[in-house]
């Protein structure tokens, strides 16, 4: 007899329907203009991502986890970080029907990126390493940049950038127990500071993106 579908639910897949409701709450808060409180479901989405992984490992994995999975990444750091910087800049560059188009074409060219990498990694995953960047930290670079106001010249290379990263080929390295923990103070610092003091935090969880984003495909082939 078929099993009820809620049945087929775990632990680890109430999670990630938590990834896909921060996710939604942020598509709202943006359409209302509240561009605080979007930034900040998209970061609680990504904690969210973060501990569905740890519960699947803890407990067990459903059937439906690599599905969940990809399509809460999807909402939250897909739809919602594409339309997070749609919304920052659209004011700015609404007088240029070209910087409009320009911006609408790099923000469809992520989206997609975002779709092929969240569609392919788990028939290309692999224990040790991540092939092409994470969605994750390519939602974090993208929305962060953009959250702290920099150039519309700058982020649309940035976000080329970032997309062909999560398409690419390149080898990024899965992060150890220690590395999470800080990740998710930086996160949770980001939450609750905000701007103030010169915006050191949001910019500190920057700054650790990048450092694993140019030097992590370095670290993995330095140990091969």
């Amino acid at each position: 007899m078929q099993k009820s579908m809620l049945r087929l639910l775990s632990v680890a897949d109430v999670v990630s329907l938590v990834n896909v409701i921060f996710g939604f709450l942020a598509i709202i808060m943006i359409y209302l203009d509240e561009t605080r409180l979007g930034f900040s479901f998209i970061l609680l989405a990504l904690l969210a991502d973060g501990l569905d992984g740890i519960v699947a490992r803890k407990l067990s994995k459903s059937k439906l986890g690599d599905y969940f999975e990809a399509m809460g990444d999807i909402t939250s750091m897909g739809v919602a970080s594409a339309l997070f910087v749609y919304s920052i800049y659209y004011s700015s560059i609404s007088w240029c029907p070209f910087y409009h188009s320009y911006l609408f074409i790099v923000l469809i060219v992520f989206l997609a990126s975002g779709v092929i990498r969240l569609a392919s990694f788990h028939v290309m995953k692999d224990k040790k390493f991540f092939v092409g960047i994470p969605i994750p930290a390519s939602t974090i670079i993208i929305v962060v940049l953009a959250y702290l106001g920099i150039s519309f010249w700058i982020i649309l290379p940035v976000i080329l950038v970032v997309s062909l990263a999560m398409v690419s080929n390149v080898r990024f390295p899965k992060l150890g127990y220690r590395i999470h923990v800080v990740a998710v103070l930086l996160i949770f610092l980001t939450l609750i500071i905000d701007k103030i003091y010169y915006s050191i935090a949001p910019i500190l969880l920057l700054l650790a993106i990048f450092v694993y984003a140019f030097f992590g495909p370095v670290y993995l082939w330095r140990r091969r």
